[in-house]
């Protein structure tokens, strides 16, 4: 029987909100105003730019409702434009806007720095076991895609 601190869902919620708390950190310090989710989010458009909210909510893992308001907030800053797909007037496409683009190539050296400072103890090996097994379980859960 484990006890419910060796949990692997405690664990991963520890460590979830362990890796908010350092992304949110370091972030601040850099003087960027950015969460997780928005990274995420910004991250996605880069790579799919026009998804629109339904796509980027599955692209992300969240619902669409927290994606509309992500994309509200990320508007509002001026890092991503939103407009209507010309096949379908109700979706809205997402896509980077400069000053966007520029916010993710200046805050990807951080973001890759914390990766480590997220899982602290580890040495490299064990570190890259760690990325290995979490990559099978969540491909396995089909929340995260292949390669």
């Amino acid at each position: 029987m484990y006890m419910s601190s060796k949990m692997p869902g405690h664990l991963i919620r520890r460590l979830h909100q362990l890796s908010t708390q350092i992304f949110m950190t370091r972030m601040r310090e850099a003087g960027f105003d950015l969460t997780p989710v928005q990274y995420a989010a910004l991250d996605a458009l880069r790579h799919r730019p026009g998804t629109d909210q339904a796509g980027l909510a599955q692209a992300i893992g969240k619902d669409k409702a927290t994606v509309g308001s992500v994309a509200d907030r990320l508007e509002q800053k001026g890092l991503v434009t939103r407009e209507a797909s010309p096949s379908d007037r109700r979706a809205l496409k997402l896509a980077l806007t400069p000053e966007g683009k520029e916010l993710l190539e200046k805050a990807f050296p951080i973001v890759e720095h914390i990766q480590i400072e997220m899982l602290p103890g580890l040495n490299d090996k064990e570190f890259q076991q760690f990325i290995e097994l979490a990559t099978k379980a969540a491909r396995a859960a089909g929340v995260v895609a292949e390669d």
